[in-house]
């Protein structure tokens, strides 16, 4: 953390990471590093160009900023995904950045609702 700020990276600009953006967008306290998804179009890439985040299609950009980065918040829902983010972790030895899963983004757009977000068959469902 630097400057009392919380650096992220957010991987995954769909249903999950495009509300989540939004509310960290708008969190003084938070410094968003970047946006990756496979989709240029995804609502969460057309959001952080709006608000003037780089955005990438390739999330391994993001992850070798290295110790810059707090926290990996990795909203893709796509194992493969969560897996080359640990092997690189583990290869590169940073000790600092933690990946959070995409319960946690549930959780916390969930408390942030007042109810719980909705998952049916690995979507999600916003009401």
């Amino acid at each position: 953390m630097k400057e009392g700020k919380i650096s992220v990276v957010v991987i995954g600009g769909g249903e999950t990471g495009t509300p989540l953006l939004r509310q960290l967008a708008e969190a003084p306290f938070v410094e968003i590093l970047g946006v990756a998804d496979l989709d240029e179009d995804a609502p969460g890439m057309m959001l952080a160009t709006e608000k003037g985040i780089a955005t990438t299609t390739d999330f391994m950009e993001l992850v070798q900023k290295g110790s810059e980065v707090d926290i990996i918040i990795e909203v893709t829902g796509v194992s493969e995904v969560r897996e080359r983010l640990r092997t690189y972790m583990q290869q590169s030895e940073n000790h600092h950045t933690i990946i959070m899963h995409e319960m946690i983004a549930i959780l916390m757009m969930s408390l942030s609702r007042g109810k719980l977000v909705d998952m049916k068959h690995g979507e999600i469902e916003y009401k």
